[in-house]
C-alpha cells in the first residue's frame, strides 16, 4: 500500500474525450491527487480554472474550437498552474515545453509513464509550496523589530524546518537539485536549486560562478589569477574562484562594504 501523500494537490483535467478523462481520473485519485473539476472544452476549462484555482493543469492539446494552446494565451501567464500537456500527437511535445510544461503526456501511456511524470509533478509542487511559506514567514519575521530577529531564510532539512540567520551563511555551493549551505558551526544539504535560493536572498549575497554564491561579509581576500578569475579567500578558509563572469559584479560590492 503506497503511504498517503500530504497535502492533496488539486488538479483540473481538460480533454474532450470522455474515457480519457475517465483514465486521467482514476490516475491521478491513485496517485494522490484531489479532482476539483473536469471539462471537454476550452471555453470551459478558462472558466474552470478561474473559479478552482488548481495546483495542476491536465490540458489536452487538440480540441475542438479552442485548443490547449489557446486556453493559455487566454488565461495568461500568471494564471497557469503546474501544466503536464495530454497529446496523441508528439509533434507537440516540443511546443508543450516552450510553453513552460513541466511535461507531457504521450496517449496511449503507460501507468509506470504517468506515475514518472506525477512524481515531477509533486516535486515541483512541493518545492512551491515551500517556497511560498518561506515568504510568509520571512515576511512575518521582518514585520517585527530588527534588533529581536535578524535577517533569515526558511529551508526544510529532511523532514525539519530550518530558519537560519542570513549572517550564519558563508556560501552556498550548487549539487544537482540541491544546494549545500556552509555556515558557521555546520553544512546543510536542502532540495533547492540555486536559482531559486538566490532569489530570495539580499544584497549582501554574490554570485562567483555557476555553481557557488558567497556572503559578501565573510571575503577576506581577492586576488587576480592569470586566466582572469579571482581567487577569493571566505572567513572560513574556503577558496573560490570569482569567474570573469561575474568577477565586475563581486568587486563592485566588496567597493560598497
Amino acid at each position: 500500500m503506497k503511504p498517503a501523500r500530504s497535502p492533496a494537490f488539486r488538479a483540473l483535467i481538460v480533454d474532450d474525450e470522455p474515457p480519457a478523462r475517465q483514465t486521467l481520473r482514476l490516475l491521478l485519485v491513485r496517485e494522490g491527487f484531489q479532482i476539483v473539476g473536469e471539462c471537454a472544452h476550452g471555453r470551459d476549462a478558462i472558466a474552470a480554472i478561474a473559479r478552482h484555482t488548481p495546483d495542476l493543469l491536465l490540458l489536452d492539446v487538440q480540441m475542438p474550437g479552442m485548443d490547449g494552446f489557446d486556453v493559455l494565451r487566454a488565461i495568461g501567464p500568471t494564471a497557469v498552474p503546474a501544466l503536464v500537456f495530454v497529446t496523441a500527437y508528439d509533434r507537440y511535445a516540443l511546443k508543450a515545453f516552450e510553453t513552460h510544461a513541466l511535461d507531457y503526456l504521450l496517449k496511449p501511456f503507460s501507468d509506470e509513464r504517468f506515475a514518472e511524470v506525477m512524481t515531477r509533478v509533486r516535486n515541483r509542487l512541493s518545492e512551491k509550496q515551500l517556497a511560498d511559506s518561506g515568504r510568509r514567514l520571512a515576511s512575518l519575521l521582518a514585520s517585527r523589530p530588527a534588533e529581536e530577529t535578524p535577517a533569515t531564510i526558511v529551508v526544510r532539512e529532511g523532514s525539519r524546518t530550518l530558519v537560519i540567520p542570513l549572517d550564519d551563511i558563508i556560501w552556498i555551493e550548487a549539487e544537482d537539485y540541491y544546494v549545500r549551505l556552509h555556515m558557521r558551526e555546520k553544512r546543510t544539504l536542502v532540495r533547492l536549486t540555486l536559482k531559486k535560493l538566490a532569489d530570495t536572498l539580499d544584497q549582501r549575497f554574490v554570485r562567483v560562478h555557476r555553481s557557488a554564491i558567497v556572503n559578501i561579509h565573510h571575503v577576506r581576500t581577492m586576488d587576480p589569477l592569470a586566466s582572469g578569475d579571482q581567487l577569493l579567500v571566505l572567513s572560513d578558509g574556503t577558496e573560490l574562484r570569482a569567474s570573469r563572469t561575474y568577477r565586475s559584479t563581486v568587486e563592485a560590492r566588496l567597493e560598497r562594504l
